[in-house]
């Protein structure tokens, strides 16, 4: 049984795929309530919007930074925010990080997409 994820402004499906689906116990979806990461999209079914914050984050106990790079994701179609890219996925290479502190963004890793769940129609077909 497969699920359906579509866009819930404009129904249209995003072509999401449940193997792609991080679950919900990995590193970075404990505190991430209401929200599904992907480790790949199709691109085909979205915009992406560059966009810069600065604030202070936690990505772990060891390391925290100033500025968040993210991307928006936009559908396609309608145009609606349904979530972000993070560039603070799985490391790409194997090791402890910079200076044996951890992660850091000096390594490089995969991105991973973010969505909202309430801006999702979720459906099993």
């Amino acid at each position: 049984m497969a699920t359906i994820y579509s866009c819930r402004e404009c129904e249209t499906n995003l072509n999401l795929q449940t193997a792609a689906l991080y679950p919900a116990d990995f590193y970075f979806e404990a505190g991430n309530k209401g929200t599904l990461s992907f480790s790949a999209v199709d691109s085909s079914k979205f915009r992406f919007e560059k966009e810069d914050k600065l604030r202070p984050f936690f990505e772990t106990l060891d390391y925290w930074g100033i500025q968040r790079r993210r991307t928006m994701i936009k559908c396609d179609r309608c145009g609606k925010l349904v979530g972000h890219v993070y560039d603070d996925g799985p490391p790409l290479i194997a090791g402890p990080g910079q200076f044996h502190f951890g992660p850091s963004q000096v390594v490089p890793r995969a991105p991973r997409y973010r969505f909202k769940k309430k801006a999702l129609t979720i459906a099993a077909s």
